[in-house]
């Protein structure tokens, strides 16, 4: 019997793990067009962080939901179309590859 619960303890503490590398944006402007929350999934973000790319300077605020002017260049992500990122005033920012939309502001 402990070894059982041993087994069903590490099997939770694992999968509590593989889902903790998706993240869920929650805003007002972060919702698809069925209303539905924006999860990015982890690989995206883990993509983002590692590439090295110049920043783009731009005079408005950069906040989740603007949309970023054609000056700034926007880099697809090879694993995942539905996402694209742009570093923006020294912030990593991830975007809606079709419409420029700041979708999230890495940490």
């Amino acid at each position: 019997m402990k070894r059982f619960l041993a087994t069903v303890s590490a099997a939770l503490f694992a999968s509590g793990t593989a889902f903790a590398q998706s993240t869920v944006v929650v805003t007002p402007d972060s919702s698809d067009a069925n209303g539905s929350t924006v999860v990015i999934p982890g690989d995206v973000t883990t993509y983002v962080t590692g590439q090295q790319v110049p920043s783009a300077t731009y005079e408005g605020d950069v906040v989740v939901g603007s949309e970023l002017p054609s000056s700034v260049e926007v880099y697809p992500v090879p694993s995942n179309n539905d996402y694209a990122y742009a570093v923006v005033n020294k912030k990593r920012v991830i975007v809606n590859p079709h419409t420029h939309k700041v979708i999230e502001i890495v940490k």
